[in-house]
């Protein structure tokens, strides 16, 4: 297949192109920098785009057959330490997320051959913050910024459904990577051998092994009856005191040292209720459509991760 994916030097889209590429597929990726896009694999190409306007780069949707849009700023920010959602990077957090969405639903209609999927990330924020309440993918959305951002961000390349396209949606989870995300971030007190849980402990951390990330996405590009909405996370969350525990097992490190939820947002500010509030996702839809989880409980996707 011929693969577009926008935002693929990211780090999803670096072990999808990957994974894709091993396959057979042929991929092309739209990046704002294609000059730092380094280490990808033979036969891929790298084509300049601003994620904003339709140029150029539209000719490469023409004869594809699936376009996968992974385009954002980062929520946490491009330094180790999160960065404070002020105003300004609020604004940029949205439409960094829907400008990408409406050009590449204009890039498709403007073509005459049309790819037959278009693969829409986003995240569970969607569903708000709950510590109880099992979500799945029949629950409605929250009302904080997380939760009105996605909601902003699939909006944006919905309306490929009315020319006829199969519209699917990955509500993404903790993506669980050492080359990135909030795992290094995490391990980093217990390498320092003063990890702990983070507030109260009890929030609820809803994850995916970055191999079942990449893994459900192909599932769902090759599964014809497979669009809509679908959760991308293990059928088995934990909480944030458990998701320690486990990293202290698997570490031989102690979890005893508590980090006060108020301090994190002293530090931090909105951006902490990443790490201080979570929510009981539930993948059900993936579930119901076949696929097999490689890494369903934490202690083994931590263990393949910390043993690379």
């Amino acid at each position: 297949m011929r693969i577009v994916i926008a935002g693929g030097s990211g780090l999803i889209g670096r072990e999808l192109t990957s994974t894709l590429s091993t396959a057979g597929d042929e991929v092309i990726i739209l990046s704002r920098n294609p000059d730092m896009v380094k280490g990808m694999p033979a036969g891929v190409r790298v084509i300049k785009w601003d994620g904003k306007t339709l140029q150029d780069w539209g000719q490469q949707i023409e004869n594809s057959d699936v376009v996968i849009n992974l385009t954002g700023e980062n929520l946490s920010g491009e330094g180790f330490l999160p960065s404070r959602w002020t105003k300004e990077r609020k604004s940029r957090l949205v439409q960094s997320r829907i400008d990408s969405g409406k050009v590449l639903t204009k890039a498709i209609e403007s073509v005459s051959t049309k790819p037959s999927v278009f693969v829409q990330a986003s995240g569970i924020g969607f569903y708000g913050t709950h510590q109880e309440k099992s979500l799945t993918e029949g629950d409605g959305n929250g009302d904080d910024f997380s939760a009105n951002l996605c909601i902003d961000w699939e909006a944006s390349s919905q309306p490929v459904e009315l020319i006829g396209i199969r519209w699917v949606v990955v509500r993404n989870g903790v993506v669980l990577s050492t080359q990135g995300g909030a795992l290094p971030l995490l391990l980093l007190p217990y390498k320092l051998f003063v990890g702990g849980p983070l507030g109260n402990g009890n929030q609820i951390y809803s994850w995916i092994h970055i191999d079942d990330e990449v893994n459900a996405i192909q599932f769902l590009i090759r599964d014809n009856q497979a669009k809509g909405v679908f959760n991308l996370t293990s059928p088995n969350p934990v909480t944030n005191d458990e998701f320690g525990r486990t990293i202290g097992r698997v570490m031989n490190r102690p979890h005893y040292f508590p980090i006060p939820g108020f301090a994190m947002h002293l530090a931090f500010g909105e951006v902490s209720s990443m790490v201080l509030k979570g929510q009981k996702v539930i993948p059900q839809r993936l579930l119901e459509a076949g696929y097999l989880f490689k890494y369903p409980k934490l202690e083994d996707a931590l263990i393949d991760l910390l043993n690379e």
